[in-house]
């Protein structure tokens, strides 16, 4: 059988780990074992991929990212450069807890994570949601949401097609509009 995806010689790919078609693995980066990428991911140089993560289709995950064992991202999601998450709410080196301490942390559908930011374990990001540069996440982000600053707080909403919402919800430049749901808004 023909692999059909794509990965860089320099790249460390562990045993029992699945790559969708199409996917690319870049320079330098180390997929762990037990983890499954989907079809059409860019995995960009130096990034690693920790044991037992699940990401969907159409994932990119720029330069120097790390994904910890507990994370899941579902499709399209997009991590920006240098990112990071985490998955141990108390680490001690003296005194490690193991994979079933890990906090889970979820990033749905279509979610954006700009450069540098750090999301904590075990929240949620909701679908099509923006983290700002350099945010530092400590709580859920609601679908939908810009947050930004350290640590991250909300901002306004966004559209699928990843502008700013205007104060009727409506998009200037796709011209999709949303209403007001509970904590945060959904498309009409």
């Amino acid at each position: 059988m023909v692999k059909q995806f794509f990965i860089h010689p320099t790249a460390i790919i562990d045993e029992e780990t699945s790559i969708g078609t199409n996917s690319k693995v870049w320079h330098f980066s180390h997929i762990s074992s037990h983890t499954s990428i989907g079809n059409d991911c860019s995995i960009g140089q130096n990034v690693y991929i920790g044991n037992y993560v699940k990401i969907g289709n159409g994932v990119k995950i720029q330069n120097n990212v790390s994904v910890y064992e507990g994370v899941e991202l579902e499709d399209y999601v997009f991590c920006g450069p240098s990112m990071v998450f985490t998955n141990d709410l108390t680490p001690r080196s003296k005194y490690p807890k193991g994979r079933q301490a890990y906090l889970k942390t979820l990033v749905k559908f279509g979610a954006t994570i700009g450069a540098n930011s750090t999301i904590v374990c075990g929240h949620t990001i909701g679908r099509w949601s923006m983290i700002g540069a350099g945010a530092v996440v400590t709580k859920d982000v609601p679908d939908y949401t810009l947050v930004v600053g350290n640590p991250a707080r909300f901002k306004g909403y966004v559209c699928e097609c990843g502008l700013v919402l205007n104060e009727s919800l409506t998009c200037i430049n796709c011209k999709r509009q949303y209403r007001k749901n509970m904590n945060s808004i959904e498309r009409i």
